[in-house]
């Protein structure tokens, strides 16, 4: 029997927090144990440490979990959390993802200053966003304004919006209702006409594959639905060796035993895109993803991806 308290990996940000705390609350009521039972253990990362560049600039979507997994390979962490759509494609050898929450809302929020909406902004109007693929979705929609990057907290990235440095700002609205600010937006993106990242909206533990004890506890709150739609969008981004330097989108959702993905990559000027979509038997999500993936890698053609460099 377990004594010790499982140690919970996590970033310290205000986000990062919620999402561990909600992990622990599903644990402790799927195994009927209390809350002293989990120890939430937070880090920093070198992606919260370094805010005034490009992700793409300092080494991509790692930073926010290198720390985080050195300690889950030298077992001073028992699993960690993370927003889903911070993880690679290709994990440290010895780490899988084993559970994924229930998803939340996969849609992005426009926070607007000086108009609720993209297509209300003024010519000229400024935007900031860190996101590669939104800064693309953005300027495909609106080529006529100003994409700026614009990193750090999300109450950062709000106080800068308030002091005037940009009209409007984007945010993963599932992140704002799990920090209890649903009602921020100006504007919900409809996925169909503004796709979200892939895996975004969704909570993902990481683990150590073979360790039962740990990979038990957490199978009690995996949620299938979730990780076989995530296994397909990443299973994408994965055959097009997507990272924080590629402008990709992708959405994947469950009906029954069927599956149906959409996917889109972009130039980051948002001149030039590609889209693709297949349906399938959930079964296969992974293969399903990945044939997505070459499908609109020889669709686009060598030329579309050497813009990226």
């Amino acid at each position: 029997m377990q004594t010790k308290p499982f140690r919970i990996g996590t970033r310290g940000s205000p986000l990062a927090l919620a999402q561990a705390s909600e992990t622990r609350a599903r644990l402790m009521v799927a195994h009927d144990l209390p809350e002293d039972m989990f120890e939430i253990v937070v880090l920093s990362t070198k992606g919260d440490r370094i805010t005034d560049r490009a992700l793409s600039e300092i080494g991509g979507k790692g930073l926010f979990t290198e720390e985080l997994e050195e300690q889950l390979l030298a077992g001073d962490l028992d699993f960690a959390v993370h927003s889903s759509k911070d993880m690679p494609t290709r994990l440290p050898e010895g780490l899988f993802l084993s559970a994924f929450l229930p998803r939340e809302d996969v849609r992005d929020a426009v926070v607007g200053r000086t108009a609720p909406t993209l297509k209300e902004l003024p010519q000229g109007a400024t935007v900031g966003s860190s996101s590669l693929r939104r800064q693309a979705l953005i300027r495909r929609i609106r080529p006529d304004i100003n994409v700026i990057t614009f990193r750090g907290l999300v109450d950062t990235r709000l106080r800068k919006l308030a002091d005037g440095e940009v009209d409007a700002t984007l945010l993963a609205f599932a992140g704002l209702k799990r920090l209890g600010k649903p009602e921020i937006p100006t504007e919900l993106l409809d996925p169909s006409d503004f796709p979200p990242a892939p895996a975004q909206g969704a909570i993902c533990i990481e683990s150590r594959i073979g360790d039962a004890r740990v990979n038990d506890l957490l199978e009690a709150i995996n949620h299938r639905d979730t990780f076989d739609a995530v296994s397909c969008e990443r299973a994408f981004l994965g055959a097009l060796d997507g990272s924080c330097r590629t402008p990709i989108a992708g959405h994947a959702t469950v009906h029954g035993d069927a599956i149906r993905f959409a996917g889109m990559i972009l130039t980051p000027d948002g001149s030039c895109w590609h889209d693709v979509e297949i349906e399938g038997s959930r079964a296969d999500a992974a293969m399903l993803g990945a044939k997505a993936g070459a499908t609109v890698r020889n669709k686009a053609g060598s030329d579309f991806f050497d813009s990226w460099n």
